[in-house]
């Protein structure tokens, strides 16, 4: 997986650093320290924008109980039935299955 830094998501996102803080503060994005530095997952950024379905997709799966560690795994976890993994569906503008999917962790 490529993780980009909050200044790197600022740049493609065109907006100030503080607005990427912010958007992680909001779990619009998520994030994860490596080495001191908060890193985001390249593909949560497609030609310039945060990947459709993203958000509506993260407080989902807030709701159903996953913390951001655990949404990031089940984010990048192989599905055979999608396939491969929901990240990628929904880069493929396939938010819809993923999001179905991802209901059906509240059950």
């Amino acid at each position: 997986m490529d993780w980009l830094t909050l200044p790197d998501v600022a740049e493609q996102l065109q907006v100030p650093v503080t607005r990427v803080r912010q958007m992680v503060r909001e779990r619009t994005l998520l994030a994860r320290r490596e080495d001191g530095v908060l890193r985001i997952p390249a593909e949560f950024i497609q030609d310039g924008a945060v990947v459709k379905g993203l958000t509506g997709l993260l407080t989902l799966l807030a709701d159903v109980g996953f913390d951001d560690d655990e949404a990031l795994e089940w984010l990048f976890r192989e599905d055979p039935s999608l396939p491969g993994t929901p990240v990628r569906a929904l880069n493929e503008n396939r938010g819809k299955e993923v999001k179905r999917r991802a209901q059906a962790l509240a059950y």
